[in-house]
């Protein structure tokens, strides 16, 4: 069971407000503030929640006093809920870490972007664009989707480029900041598995750069 120390060191080792921690808890921002105060006991199941919410942002709580990042171990994640929190990720993963003068760079390979709508469902997809859309200052995001595609429901804070067809898989690659996320979309089912692991995640940057620039072709409605 964490300490009150430890829930506050966990919020501030991942910039979590109190008001995040509970929405990834899905408790009340009242009940986390009471929590660390001290004015509330939480019962099993309260803390249950608290440190699953942690555990899926990869902290773990060491011995009575201690918090640390998990690195280099993969995580799986699977169907709306999964998916859901992994746009999470990579939407506070880049206003945590982007500025308009370094950008965080988002690059996503062999991207089918019916998946991602099929899989947040309309309106949670609608608030997610919108959201990248408000701090897309503070993000470089290059999407990589199949030759011939034209649907580029990103297209407000994205740069796209195709991929030619012979070479195109299904098969999705993420990458954003320190962390290289690989996606299995099946008809009843989405895999998601996270590796926080900087050098996995700039080397990947680094080959999908090369593929941008040298195989990858901008779509036709897009060359003027």
């Amino acid at each position: 069971m964490p300490t009150i120390e430890q829930i506050r060191a966990a919020r501030a080792l991942i910039g979590w407000s109190q008001g995040e921690l509970a929405q990834q808890a899905g408790l009340s921002q009242t009940g986390i503030a009471r929590i660390e105060n001290g004015t509330n006991q939480p019962n099993s199941s309260t803390i249950e929640k608290i440190t699953s919410a942690f555990d899926r942002a990869d902290v773990e709580f060491i011995g009575e006093t201690g918090v640390k990042k998990k690195t280099g171990e993969v995580r799986v994640y699977r169907g709306s809920e999964g998916f859901s929190f992994f746009l999470d990720d990579v939407y506070n993963t880049a206003v945590k870490f982007g500025t308009p003068e370094k950008p965080a760079q988002i690059y996503l390979s062999n991207v089918v972007h019916s998946n991602w709508v099929k899989w947040m469902g309309p309106q949670k997809w609608d608030n997610h664009v919108k959201r990248m859309t408000a701090a897309r200052d503070l993000m470089d995001v290059r999407i990589i989707v199949r030759e011939k595609d034209m649907f580029f429901p990103a297209s407000a804070y994205s740069k796209y480029k195709w991929m030619p067809e012979e070479i195109f898989s299904d098969k999705s690659f993420y990458s954003y900041h320190d962390t290289l996320a690989f996606l299995n979309f099946r008809p009843d089912d989405v895999e998601i598995m996270i590796m926080r692991h900087k050098e996995f995640a700039q080397g990947y940057r680094n080959l999908f750069l090369i593929a941008w620039e040298k195989v990858a072709m901008t779509p036709t409605d897009m060359k003027n």
